[in-house]
């Protein structure tokens, strides 16, 4: 038993409310939805081989320090003051990351680097300082996760120094550092490594935090859309392409909420070892969704700025990658929570394919018409062989 003494900024699992999110958990998350504004207008505006590669690791960047948090929040209190102070604090170094999304490659290299750095590493070390009396497992933990994020962290810092190439190189070493670590136990030369059974979250609190990540993400989409067609004069075809990237991303919301969701978060809550589950199905198969929604963001932009345009590769490949990247996800996130992957996805992902082939001689928003048809006939198809019934286990 605890001495009165002893500092105690745990969630006290088991008691009731425990795993619930609290309200400065969503307020920690409005910083995000700057973030993924900024992604998706800076992959929009440089929309480049370069300046997707570029995008794609900002976005690997913004969900690893949310998603590094979120497991933080799993354990730490943060109706505790100290936590407290850490969230806003996170909060600031983030909105000072999401502001130099634009200029990361640019002159505000060093800022992003320091304020994501600050932000893993720093996170980090008050977290292995809380649980250390509380918690000698969790302690050696994040002493290990402390040592892999000072070493990428090297890297980061690095990259902001210099310029260009040299610059995408360091952070790309950077970003391989971190995600080889949760997949190798933060194996660490005196420490040793974590195993499944150490990471004993709670599973209706991973599960809901990331639900409400996906919901800013669709959040955003909404709002790039809104606000294009409202800077736009309005038209029938205006009109046509704010329905279908609507109706797009209702299918996208429908296609995790209805029953890839419910069913994670019941399969997470009752498994015995919840700490592999989540470092798959969580940490992991989420990056694709998340970049899914993020170029399907970008795919609607598209659709209205170049409407009748046809054979432009890098256009089709946001109007079909935006779905198949989110379909992609969402398989590897129900086959991990379910068991069995579900052939609807795999059914819809080769549908989009087929349609790369009529792509060159369709224009861009009759394309995405169709590729949103297609997220339609998944979701249509998912919830005939289930029954409607989120709960069924079954191959579909």
């Amino acid at each position: 038993m605890l001495g009165t003494s002893t500092r105690n900024w745990l969630r006290a699992k088991g008691s009731p409310g425990s795993s619930r999110v609290t309200f400065l958990e969503l307020f920690f998350d409005l910083v995000f939805v700057f973030s993924i504004s900024q992604l998706s207008h800076a992959l929009a505006a440089h929309y480049t081989p370069l300046g997707a590669l570029e995008a794609g690791l900002m976005t690997f960047a913004v969900w690893w320090v949310w998603i590094f948090t979120a497991w933080v929040t799993n354990w730490l209190d943060p109706e505790k003051m100290p936590v407290r102070g850490m969230l806003v604090v996170l909060m600031l170094l983030g909105l000072v990351l999401s502001a130099s999304i634009p200029e990361a490659f640019g002159e505000k290299g060093l800022l992003f680097a320091g304020a994501y750095v600050l932000m893993q590493v720093g996170r980090s070390l008050f977290a292995a300082y809380a649980v250390k009396q509380a918690s000698a497992s969790n302690y050696r933990n994040f002493l290990r996760i402390s040592t892999w994020l000072i070493v990428s962290g090297v890297f980061w810092i690095a990259g902001g120094l210099l310029e260009h190439e040299a610059r995408l190189i360091a952070w790309l070493i950077a970003l391989a550092i971190e995600y080889a670590g949760p997949a190798s136990g933060f194996a660490v030369p005196g420490l040793g490594k974590s195993t499944t059974a150490d990471w004993d979250v709670s599973g209706a609190h991973m599960a809901e935090r990331c639900a409400l990540f996906v919901i800013i993400c669709l959040g955003e989409a909404i709002l790039v859309s809104g606000r294009t067609f409202s800077e736009l004069p309005f038209s029938g075809l205006t009109a046509v392409v704010f329905i279908t990237g609507f109706v797009g991303t209702v299918a996208m919301w429908w296609l995790y909420f209805r029953f890839g969701h419910e069913r994670a978060a019941h399969r997470i809550e009752h498994e015995e070892t919840p700490g592999s589950l989540a470092r798959q199905a969580f940490t992991y198969a989420h990056i694709p969704i998340l970049a899914g929604i993020i170029v399907h963001a970008v795919a609607v932009e598209f659709m209205f700025s170049h409407p009748h345009e046809s054979g432009e590769l890098g256009i089709i490949l946001s109007v079909l990658g935006g779905p198949g990247l989110f379909l992609a996800g969402n398989l590897w996130f129900k086959g991990a929570t379910n068991g069995r992957a579900p052939l609807s996805h795999i059914g819809g992902l080769v549908l989009l394919v087929l349609l790369g082939f009529l792509a060159p001689f369709v224009p861009v928003y009759i394309m995405g018409m169709l590729a949103t048809l297609v997220m339609i006939v998944v979701a249509a198809w998912e919830y005939k062989s289930l029954g409607g019934h989120a709960g069924v286990s079954t191959l579909h």
